[in-house]
């Protein structure tokens, strides 16, 4: 491996992580990374004080382009848009890179409520770690321009966000209340798993059968989850509790074929499920089922 490929893998982790966590599916996010990489096969790397800031910068701008055109094409998109899971963290690294809070789905779909320019300049400022003056120049903008993007991005997320973050052993615990329920059906059950203005939104992507709007209301999600139970106990449909992007999922198969993947934000007392989010889309599916099949999970019969 030349000096300058090996000096690209170097950062690559730190590329994908921001490239994903703009776009939100990784196969975007490889496809910037493979632009970055021919912007900088063609660099003369030997020539740069600073490796690591022109990467950022030129992985920056290219997400941020993409982004723009994202943003047009998902005004377009049938139903509600979630994000995609990385095929699987212990296989990629890159998922590895300042993990936490930033990589999980529900976070993912949080900064869906920023624009292109305001996701750009808090992901390098509040998870990446680099200082107003570093992700300005990266923005190409001004100091004082990158501290209110900043700002106005970290306002619109804290609206959205609850006001402590709820342990992962508390939200495994109720997701598997839900997944033993749907085992079980029945509607009041159901209906007590959620607070009343409960959310509930899946993504078929126009493919396959998925709610085109959001829902809300513990009864209206209570009906719906006993018609999902109902029938899928019908076909055979089997649960597998599986980490998706650092945070616990729930995987439903109908034979070898994945057909769902769901994640739940739930109160701060950890006792109701306050929003699930289920992806159906097959294509987004398709990697993450490749990839699951035979490792183990917890399934729930």
């Amino acid at each position: 491996m030349d000096s300058q490929t090996a000096l690209f893998q170097q950062h690559r982790p730190r590329l994908f992580g921001l490239a994903y966590r703009m776009l939100g599916t990784p196969a975007d996010a490889e496809d910037v990374l493979h632009d970055a990489w021919l912007r900088w096969h063609a660099q003369d790397s030997a020539a740069l004080d600073d490796a690591e800031a022109w990467l950022v910068t030129v992985t920056t701008r290219l997400a941020l382009d993409r982004l723009r055109r994202a943003k047009t094409e998902r005004a377009h998109y049938p139903g509600p848009w979630l994000p995609e899971p990385l095929i699987a963290e212990s296989e990629q690294p890159e998922a590895q890179v300042e993990q936490a809070e930033s990589l999980t789905l529900t976070f993912l779909l949080l900064l869906e409520r920023l624009n292109a320019e305001e996701r750009a300049a808090f992901l390098l400022r509040e998870v990446f770690d680099y200082s107003h003056a570093e992700a300005a120049a990266m923005l190409g903008i001004g100091e004082d321009a990158c501290r209110q993007r900043v700002h106005r991005a970290k306002a619109k997320l804290r609206e959205g966000r609850p006001s402590q973050p709820v342990d992962a052993r508390t939200q495994r615990r109720l997701l598997e209340r839900f997944a033993h329920a749907l085992q079980q059906p029945d509607r009041e059950t159901l209906r007590a798993l959620f607070t009343e203005d409960a959310l509930h939104v899946s993504d078929g992507g126009g493919v396959v059968t998925a709610s085109l709007h959001p829902l809300h209301g513990a009864e209206r999600l209570a009906r719906l989850y006993l018609q999902v139970a109902l029938e899928q106990s019908r076909q055979g449909v089997r649960h597998q509790l599986h980490q998706l992007n650092g945070a616990p999922a729930l995987l439903s198969w109908h034979g070898d074929t994945l057909i769902s993947a769901s994640w739940i934000d739930i109160d701060t007392d950890g006792e109701h499920i306050t929003a699930i989010h289920t992806l159906r889309h097959p294509d987004k599916l398709a990697r993450l089922s490749a990839v699951t099949k035979a490792k183990a999970g917890t399934s729930l019969h």
